[in-house]
């Protein structure tokens, strides 16, 4: 009579296969990485670039923003612009290379800090950076000397 007999590893298997508790293991470390990996994003310009206010939000007075500048309204997600005296531009304030709410408005450019993107205060176009695509235009009007999203 012939006897089979086979080593057991220590790993709940017999032989060189993968075992129950690596296949668990492996199976547990997946699901948990998944979802962390989609909360990184993956750059690029998938990121939200709307404006997170609704129509007929009040910004601020339209005497804030300088002529040549312009203005961030970092909890709006909106930027402001005035390119030229009385003509107002408004841009999404979220930058279309990670996402970054742009910081500031100078020298004619609207600018993120994280990457060093900057975009034209004219038409939101990219100036400079590693944006990949100009800020999303959003609809401002002013009334009563007010700056709103239209």
């Amino acid at each position: 009579m012939t006897e089979d007999r086979t080593e057991m590893t220590g790993t709940g298997m017999t032989g060189d296969g993968v075992g129950r508790r690596q296949a668990l293991a492996g199976a547990a470390t997946v699901g948990l990485g998944l979802p962390l990996l989609a909360a990184c994003g993956g750059g690029g310009s998938s990121s939200d670039t709307s404006s997170s206010a609704p129509a007929g939000t009040d910004l601020g007075a339209a005497a804030d923003i300088p002529v040549g500048g312009g203005a961030v309204f970092a909890d709006q997600k909106v930027v402001v612009t005035q390119p030229t005296k009385g003509d107002f531009k408004g841009f999404s304030a979220v930058c279309t290379h990670q996402g970054c709410v742009v910081a500031n408005v100078t020298d004619g450019t609207i600018n993120c800090p994280c990457h060093g993107s900057h975009f034209s205060i004219e038409d939101g176009s990219v100036e400079s950076g590693p944006a990949p695509s100009p800020l999303e235009e959003v609809r401002v009007t002013i009334k009563g000397g007010e700056v709103r999203l239209a």
